[in-house]
């Protein structure tokens, strides 16, 4: 069968690796980012560049984004010469970001106007995985348009999980994220504590490691903690944004996440000192040093 056509804007260390491994199958992508030499790169590959949202999207039968904010993609969707200016009945816009459910479902409202479906489908996993098609991909949205657009998703992920109706996937990508950094906050600051203590953090990691606290996230603590190796690749910046999507999304559904509020308090105090393009478990750094 012949190749779906494939736009896609984003071409960070995820959305590069991700456009490289469809090339190796075979695709040939519509590419768009403000990284020019990011875009030198897949057009070297084969690609072809756009000169704007909505050219891209008119020749595309998938859209797929791969972008910081829910604000830049809403730009991106709804600004002069946009996404929705330009896509086709009967397409497909995946985002494949973290987003705020509330705009996903806005989005997706929109774009069934004009005849084309959207699913969201944050990503688990590393840029590494991205490069050999190895991603946890959450998808949802209309089972339709799953369906249509499962095959690519394949490409892409060794997981694939379809969570219903549109927006649960950036729901529970935050619910995730809200887990995983309350986590590695918590770990962090035990190691710091116990540094003030006069314990010593590889002996407090050798007990807690042996007990039901020990996790991947524990063991990324321990190395920055501990070894001094920053490994976890992913920044308190990012890590700071999606516990505030987080707690835009509790509101919007009525309840409170005290947890959330400390975790999302620590993250922003840390970026406040300049520590956002930092991974997580640097954040260790932070509480080291601080004071009553």
């Amino acid at each position: 069968m012949e190749k779906p056509v494939i736009g896609f804007i984003g071409l960070g260390l995820m959305g590069g690796n991700m456009v490289e491994n469809l090339q190796k199958k075979g695709y040939k992508p519509v590419v768009m980012d403000l990284d020019k030499e990011a875009v030198a790169a897949v057009v070297a590959r084969g690609a072809t560049e756009a000169s704007s949202a909505a050219e891209l999207a008119a020749a595309s039968d998938i859209v797929m984004l791969c972008l910081t904010t829910s604000a830049v993609v809403e730009k991106l969707v709804y600004g002069e010469n946009g996404i929705l200016a330009g896509i086709k009945a009967g397409a497909t816009l995946i985002d494949f970001g973290t987003s705020i459910p509330a705009s996903t479902r806005k989005i997706g409202a929109d774009l069934a106007k004009k005849g084309a479906g959207m699913i969201d489908a944050p990503l688990g996993r590393t840029p590494a995985h991205a490069k050999d098609g190895l991603l946890n991909i959450m998808a949802s949205g209309d089972q339709e348009t799953f369906n249509k657009v499962k095959p690519v998703l394949e490409q892409q992920g060794e997981n694939v999980f379809y969570l219903g109706t549109l927006g649960a996937g950036h729901t529970t990508k935050l619910i995730n994220n809200f887990m995983g950094m309350t986590t590695v906050c918590a770990m962090s600051q035990a190691f710091a504590v116990a540094d003030r203590a006069g314990v010593d953090r590889q002996q407090l990691f050798d007990i807690m490691s042996t007990g039901p606290s020990n996790s991947p996230f524990m063991q990324f603590c321990k190395n920055y903690a501990v070894d001094g190796v920053s490994d976890l690749g992913f920044s308190i910046a990012n890590a700071n944004k999606d516990l505030g999507y987080f707690l835009e999304m509790v509101k919007d559904l009525g309840t409170s996440a005290p947890i959330a509020e400390g975790t999302s308090s620590n993250l922003q105090a840390a970026f406040d000192e300049g520590m956002g393009n930092g991974n997580v478990p640097e954040i260790f750094d932070y509480f080291l040093k601080l004071q009553k």
